[in-house]
């Protein structure tokens, strides 16, 4: 199954390209419904270097429902868009259910010095997949609200 977002962001794209590379923004755009925990020792890192994370993720920051990897590679373009991959996977709980897993996130310049932000999650869960769709198509809704309204906000210090 796929899940896509596309829109144009009121941020700077160096900005944007910070911002999504940021633990602290995939926490913030995440809460409340998913709460995530790095279980690197030292905890989240300021930017996602490529490789392997783990990360406990809640619900709601109430109900663990699993570990999982957080499998960040930055895949290198020609043209002006910047790429950031997670191909991580759940290791305990509901999240092993998942079976593929590629989150893309792209950043490009748009008119006005904005952003062209797309999303796009492909998952499989054998006969799950069904099942879990509108669960991912409803959370990617919600980091989308918290994107756009977080946007704005990140300017380069």
């Amino acid at each position: 199954m796929r899940v896509l977002l596309k829109m144009v962001l009121d941020c700077d794209p160096d900005d944007a390209w910070r911002a999504i590379r940021s633990p602290a923004v995939l926490t913030a755009v995440s809460a409340p419904l998913t709460v995530f925990t790095s279980l690197e020792p030292g905890g989240f890192p300021e930017l996602w270097p490529a490789g392997v994370h783990p990360v406990r993720v809640q619900a709601a920051g109430l109900v663990t429902i699993g570990v999982q990897t957080i499998d960040i590679a930055y895949p290198e373009r020609s043209d002006d868009v910047r790429m950031m991959r997670d191909s991580g996977r759940g290791l305990t709980g509901p999240l092993a259910l998942i079976t593929r897993w590629q989150h893309t996130m792209a950043i490009a310049p748009a008119p006005g010095g904005r952003t062209l932000y797309r999303d796009q999650l492909v998952f499989e869960a054998g006969r799950m997949t069904l099942l879990l769709f509108p669960l991912y198509w409803s959370f990617w809704q919600w980091r989308a609200f918290g994107i756009r309204r977080l946007a704005p906000g990140w300017r380069a210090k």
